[in-house]
């Protein structure tokens, strides 16, 4: 059954736009042929085409089905963005398939990229929470600074991952399964010296992601990977 984003179901009951160009248009489908859809907030509907006019596509909810979440606890990501869009893509796409609850841009010293616009990257995490079948969509927020970060508060477990000297433990045995959970990962340039020591000042644990050198996508998709296992339902 094809599936659509639409967070505010419940207050009208019309696909946005993109959604039904994408109904009607794209894959032709007309009034009583049954679709599904989502809210990113936790529910699946099962719905009926009630009117297919124009650009316009209203539905008839037909059942109301709540997702039991797939992973325990909130699962945050804050990354210093890269230089090239397409990794950043590439990241947010499979990180939502696997499992997070959101994610944040850092602006640290050594950052590639100090400006993101996250509109593409709100289209491509709706398309991966549809494709992978997902009820919650991950919050994404713009680009932050790293020391302004710092000073939010964050009730659960807060790592740093980075490359410089010193006492790190892996992220896999450093997580408490249950617990909300965040890992800041940075630039291809690493956290200065500075943002180490700062972040460690406000609670972060200093954590290593394994042996191998890792660009900064990857890097964050195995701390998505990591606290997505030792948190899965």
């Amino acid at each position: 059954m094809h599936v659509f984003y639409t967070p505010d179901i419940m207050n009208n009951p019309e696909l946005p736009e993109e959604e039904a160009g994408h109904c009607l248009r794209v894959l032709r489908l007309n009034i009583g042929d049954e679709i599904l859809l989502t809210d990113g907030n936790g529910y699946f509907y099962k719905a009926a085409i009630s009117s297919a006019t124009g650009k316009r596509c209203q539905v008839r909810i037909i059942e109301k089905i709540y997702q039991e979440p797939l992973w325990k606890g909130h699962l945050h990501i804050a990354m210093a963005p890269t230089k090239m869009m397409d990794r950043i893509e590439w990241f947010a796409e499979k990180a939502t398939e696997i499992g997070m609850d959101e994610l944040t841009f850092l602006n640290c010293r050594y950052s590639e990229r100090k400006v993101i616009k996250t509109e593409r990257i709100e289209k491509i995490v709706v398309s991966a929470v549809k494709q992978s079948l997902k009820a919650r969509k991950p919050v994404i927020n713009e680009m932050t600074d790293f020391e302004k970060f710092l000073q939010t508060d964050f009730k659960g477990d807060k790592f740093i991952a980075h490359c410089n000297e010193g006492e790190k433990i892996l992220l896999k045995d450093a997580i408490t399964p249950g617990n909300d959970a965040l890992v800041l990962i940075g630039p291809e340039g690493d956290f200065s010296k500075e943002e180490v020591e700062k972040a460690i000042e406000r609670g972060f644990k200093p954590i290593s992601l394994g042996k191998s050198r890792l660009r900064t996508e990857t890097a964050a998709l195995v701390a998505v990977h990591t606290m997505n296992l030792l948190n899965a339902e």
